[in-house]
């Protein structure tokens, strides 16, 4: 059975000032390496590409600026991202075209990307005062003393963006760390700059300060580096491997580092689910962004006593899906970001197959659609002979399991050296929830297959194992951009003995006092 029906020709791609965009980035003019529409495979743009001299110059720029954001207050600081995320949704044709000029996803999921910004916005302009405001704790000797906690800036974030969300991820992580006061250098991938200079732009239409938030391009191994050896934290999204070396890098300078990394994630369908609900659910699921999604489903687990059932009723759907190129929102999936990512999906189905893994749909690459599509594909029978039984394919395939008890399924779904996010089917929900409480995951989604988690912006979003370090979203993906001075006052000396006092005397006195604030929870 061949999956995905589509539609052959060549779309347009809307026309845009990308030439303005590329020279938001600070790099050398006369070097630059073409982005190209996905879609066709035309280059659209030069981009500069940033030296390690020029990366110096965008640090020193947003050190300069960020020194006078500090001192704004939170209010004025808080001001920018009112009229930021209006400008977001006012431009949101805009963002979606150049989304999908340079990464070929569909146009639903290029809306579903920029939508996280908003989103991520208005979470912390409700919430970035209370975060900011100095605390009072109680002092270390009752009534006599205070403590006050103090949230500051740490200066400049380094954030390095993948290709596959480049707005959302470029800044999701960027606001909350600039209402904190910090600036930013941002690395975006260098096939995916454009969404990211748009950004920028709208960020310096709503006031954000000239040089405060800078954009350095270039080939990831150089720039990268050079980012993280300058800047005072680092947020990474990308690869394990990357990762593990940003990581290293970061510790070796003594800053911290907070990093989204990769998944294998699996979805559990327990025997009283509601399969049509489920299957619905699945195909966004696995095949949004074309399966390019950290946070995507790749192994599904179902039931044996349903197995047949959700099997012909999920193959049958993902064969119906309307796959193609195109700046509407007709296409259900569009392309891969490259022709070499599409090579590596493409290899490893070709393992699977040719080591006894059935394709029960798709499987083929689909050049009459354009240069990097590939059919969502389902397969079944995968061992862990296969490169896709435990590595991270990030394209449209999923593998399907059948299993016998719950215990099997949970054992199934952790035999992985990842932990991002996990999806649990059924009617009962308390019974649902407690088998997602037994899944490693940063992300448990109960009769959802992926989004519900981290959409969820008051709670922290993060992955366990090799999945990655730290958390966004939530009050800590707010607070891991400052540092906490905590400044005690003493109204009078209490800590240490009177003068003249034998110090046997003080220890009894010291003791008694301790006794009391125990007896009287006094701290």
């Amino acid at each position: 059975m061949t999956a995905g029906t589509g539609t052959t020709g060549t779309p347009a791609a809307p026309v845009h000032d990308l030439a303005g965009l590329t020279r938001l980035v600070t790099g050398d003019p006369g070097d630059t390496v073409p982005v190209v529409e996905v879609f066709t495979g035309t280059p659209v743009a030069s981009l500069p590409q940033s030296s390690e001299a020029d990366v110096d110059r965008a640090f020193a720029r947003t050190r300069s600026a960020q020194a006078d954001w500090a001192r704004w207050p939170v209010r004025d600081r808080l001001a920018v991202f009112e009229r930021f995320h209006r400008l977001v949704l006012e431009h949101h044709r805009t963002i979606a075209d150049l989304i999908q000029i340079e990464t070929g996803k569909s146009r639903r999921m290029a809306f579903e990307e920029l939508c996280d910004i908003p989103m991520a916005t208005s979470h912390y302009l409700k919430h970035a005062r209370r975060l900011l405001r100095p605390v009072r704790h109680p002092g270390a000797i009752p009534f006599v003393s205070t403590s006050t906690e103090v949230r500051k800036p740490r200066g400049v974030v380094g954030v390095i963006a993948p290709w596959n969300f480049p707005f959302a991820i470029g800044y999701c992580d960027a606001i909350p760390a600039l209402m904190a006061g910090n600036g930013i250098v941002l690395k975006p991938d260098n096939r995916t700059p454009l969404s990211p200079a748009y950004g920028l732009k709208l960020l310096r239409e709503a006031g954000i300060p000239e040089g405060l938030v800078q954009i350095v391009c270039g080939d990831g191994p150089v720039v990268g580096p050079a980012v993280v050896d300058r800047a005072d934290f680092v947020m990474f999204t990308g690869s394990e491997a990357t990762g593990r070396r940003v990581a290293a890098q970061a510790a070796g300078r003594l800053i911290e580092s907070c990093m989204e990394l990769g998944g294998k994630n699996p979805m559990i369908v327990l025997p009283d689910a509601d399969l049509g609900a489920a299957v619905d659910s699945a195909i966004p699921g696995v095949f949004n962004n074309t399966g390019q999604l950290c946070l995507h489903v790749e192994r599904i687990y179902v039931h044996a006593s349903r197995y047949p059932e959700f099997r012909d009723r999920f193959v049958a759907r993902v064969a119906e899906m309307r796959v193609g190129a195109g700046y509407g929102f007709d296409a259900e999936m569009g392309g891969l970001v490259s022709e070499e990512h599409r090579d590596r999906v493409a290899a490893h189905v070709e393992q699977a197959r040719a080591r006894g893994a059935r394709v029960l749909t798709g499987g083929r690459a689909r050049p009459d659609l354009g240069p990097t599509f590939y059919e969502p594909t389902v397969l079944e029978n995968v061992t862990p002979r296969m490169d896709l039984f435990a590595e991270e394919t990030f394209g449209p395939v999923v593998a399907l399991y059948p299993f016998a008890s719950v215990d099997e399924a949970v054992r199934l779904a952790n035999n992985t050296r990842y932990g991002l996010s996990a999806s649990v089917w059924g009617r009962d929900l308390r019974a649902a929830r407690a088998v997602g409480a037994r899944l490693e995951a940063g992300h448990v989604n109960v009769n959802d297959s992926a989004a519900l988690a981290y959409a969820t912006k008051n709670a922290p979003s993060g992955g366990f194992k090799a999945s990655g370090i730290g958390v966004r979203n939530g009050d800590q993906g707010l607070l891991k951009f400052t540092e906490s001075t905590n400044v005690a006052t003493l109204k009078r000396q209490v800590l240490t003995p009177p003068p003249n006092q034998p110090y046997e005397k003080y220890v009894t006195s010291t003791l008694a006092m301790l006794r009391t604030m125990r007896r009287f929870r006094l701290r």
